[in-house]
């Protein structure tokens, strides 16, 4: 199917929630699903925010919308703190796990179709950072650190743990298979793009707009690890 073009969205002072843990921070843009960052400290999550808004540019450049300042000019003056809520085991662990307020906002058909065509974008750029990449990346200061065909097949396995939480359920497609791995993208964006009063899908606990921020920050968290992992030519 064809898909129109997105409505665009243009801001000047962007919303942001925190995820606060013991050992480490969450922050995110409430309505631009990927661009989250973390940190030990809640100004070190904001830092890296900050660092990251020109690779979300591209992001959005990619979903067919206007970023809502020139990236490299966004200052902690334009991204207000709306919502802090505190973390638990997963946020420490690493991973952006608590449903918020904000997150339970409804969102209208061009609201959906919105999150939905930025979730598809984060998948774009993934997909072109893994295919350009050696099959080697730079090892972490303790010599740990998947390759990138270990990156690739672990993105799709989550994916396929996150299309059961939103009420997609096809076999778990081959990495190499992307037929299979396409048609699950397409029904967990067809879920994301339906308008939503912020109730959880599929009677589970993740609603639309938590799926698209946790969907689309782990396919760009590891776009970014790649690029940050990959040996200058």
């Amino acid at each position: 199917m064809t898909r129109p073009d997105p409505p665009r969205m243009d801001r000047t002072t962007l919303e942001t929630a925190e995820e606060v843990g013991q050992k480490r921070v969450f922050r995110w843009a409430v309505d631009w699903p990927g661009w989250c960052r973390t940190g030990r400290t809640s100004d070190l999550a904001l830092e890296a925010l900050l660092v990251c808004a020109p690779r979300y540019a591209i992001v959005t450049r990619e979903a067919g919308l206007a970023f809502p300042a020139e990236p490299g000019a966004v200052t902690a003056d334009d991204l207000l703190v709306v919502e802090s809520v505190p973390g638990g085991s997963g946020t420490d662990f690493g991973v952006p796990s608590v449903i918020t307020d904000t997150d339970r906002r409804s969102t209208d058909p061009d609201g959906a179709y919105r999150l939905a065509c930025l979730v598809a974008a984060a998948w774009v750029v993934f997909d072109r950072v893994a295919a350009t990449a050696p099959a080697e990346l730079r090892k972490g200061p303790r010599g740990g650190g998947r390759d990138t065909a270990r990156i690739v097949a672990h993105v799709i396995e989550a994916d396929g743990a996150y299309a059961r939480e939103i009420g997609v359920r096809l076999p778990a497609p081959d990495p190499a298979d992307r037929a299979a791995v396409e048609a699950e993208r397409h029904a967990m964006l067809d879920v994301l793009e339906a308008p939503s009063d912020g109730s959880p899908l599929a009677d589970r606990r993740w609603t639309t707009r938590y799926a698209a921020r946790r969907i689309a920050w782990h396919a760009l968290d590891h776009a970014w690890e790649i690029e940050d992992r990959t040996e200058p030519g």
